[in-house]
């Protein structure tokens, strides 16, 4: 019986997307642009990298003919030689929102066909009558922050006045989320884990899809930084995914990174959180070795979004790809006769764009294996139609949406 990995590179989008401006993302290509500021010299880091972007493995694989297909351009220096090894083509968000949940919901077979709530970028950002009820609720002394902000910038400004006052930095972004920021040591791990379910039952009213803790640590004197700790409270999708279905066929499932948080922890199967792509990618191939007939591993690598896309870093992101452009060996090497690997994004977040926020792109699909189908995809309707692909392959019910490529 044959099995699967699936692999998010979140926030590698590949542009083009026809609804663009409905977000404020018009020209937005995280990875196209990568390449070109490559080119330019302006991916250029002493000591991590240089020159022009180096994707050979991914490149083999046909990601620069998915680009091509998605804006009509090849991005510089990942131009194809031969023919490629994989199926590949561009997957079309449907869902409302450029978000996490979203898209790894739409993957697993289920569009985001609502409106998530969102808080507007405004100064205070957050209702007074969800303040004022997280302040009460959790014993508070107030709350910092109550704006838009960089996750790194608001701890920087708020930090030491946080660890003086007792009082959590909150922040959201152009994402429908509430991220509470606490000092591990000062304010408590425990503390502030308890003070985001405190927050994620008052958000549900509002729509509000994620509430992250983020805990740092540090000094005024040497600075703060966030730890390995963080913490997602999803709302839990509204109907199955392709995880539902396998659950109830009992099939093998194991999640890895923050996929179990995205999906509130539903139909996760064995849950694995390590920190840092280079871990979570080890620790997928090595459940995935040891994985049953018919199962499914399913890791998200989250670097390529938090440390990179986020901070508008384009040496570090291209770094981040082409570090793990240097592992697809070892995905070919732990895929036996009939198994199936799929790598693909849930969004973009072009390190180039204004702000600091996700950008509204088309996702590469590149789906791989010994004895798999090769050959363009085009531009597949849905993110769903990855779902219902791997559905298929494992042989269960598909899920309510998406089509099947195979």
């Amino acid at each position: 019986m044959p099995r699967a990995i699936l692999i998010v590179l979140d926030s590698v989008g590949i542009g083009g997307a026809s609804d663009a401006a409905a977000y404020g993302d018009t020209g937005a290509d995280t990875l196209g642009h990568i390449a070109e500021a490559c080119a330019r010299g302006e991916g250029d880091r002493v000591g991590l990298r240089e020159g022009m972007l180096h994707l050979p493995n991914l490149v083999a694989l046909g990601l620069g003919r998915a680009c091509e297909a998605s804006t009509g351009r090849m991005p510089p220096n990942l131009d194809p030689i031969g023919e490629p090894a994989a199926a590949y083509g561009y997957g079309i968000e449907t869902s409302r929102g450029k978000d996490t949940p979203s898209g790894h919901w739409e993957i697993l077979g289920l569009p985001v066909a609502f409106d998530w709530g969102y808080f507007p970028d405004s100064r205070p950002a957050f209702p007074p009558e969800l303040t004022e009820a997280l302040i009460r609720e959790a014993g508070l002394p107030g709350i910092l922050g109550d704006r838009h902000a960089s996750g790194t910038a608001i701890i920087e400004a708020f930090g030491a006045e946080h660890v003086r006052t007792g009082r959590p930095i909150c922040y959201t972004s152009a994402d429908s989320v509430l991220q509470i920021a606490a000092h591990e040591e000062a304010f408590g791990l425990d503390r502030l884990y308890d003070l985001c379910l405190t927050a994620r039952r008052l958000c549900d009213p509002l729509r509000i899809g994620r509430v992250i803790a983020r805990p740092f640590v540090g000094d005024e004197g040497t600075g703060f930084t966030r730890t390995a700790n963080r913490r997602d409270y999803a709302t839990p999708p509204p109907e199955d995914t392709l995880l539902d279905i396998l659950a109830r066929e009992g099939r093998a499932v194991t999640t890895v990174g923050k996929i179990g948080d995205i999906f509130a922890h539903r139909a996760t199967g064995r849950e694995i959180k390590p920190h840092g792509n280079d871990a979570c990618l080890d620790a997928a191939l090595e459940a995935f070795r040891a994985l049953p007939d018919g199962g499914l591993v399913f890791v998200n690598l989250v670097d390529f979004d938090t440390e990179f896309g986020h901070r508008r870093d384009v040496p570090g992101y291209a770094a981040a790809l082409e570090a793990f452009d240097a592992r697809i060996p070892e995905i070919w090497e732990v895929l036996g006769a009939g198994d199936l690997a799929v790598v693909t994004a849930d969004h973009g977040n072009d390190p180039t764009w204004r702000g600091t926020d996700h950008t509204r792109e088309h996702t590469p699909i590149l789906a791989f294996g010994r004895d798999t189908p090769r050959g363009a995809l085009g531009g597949r309707s849905s993110l769903a139609d990855i779902g219902a692909t791997v559905a298929r392959h494992l042989g269960v019910p598909a899920p309510r949406h998406g089509r099947s490529w195979l």
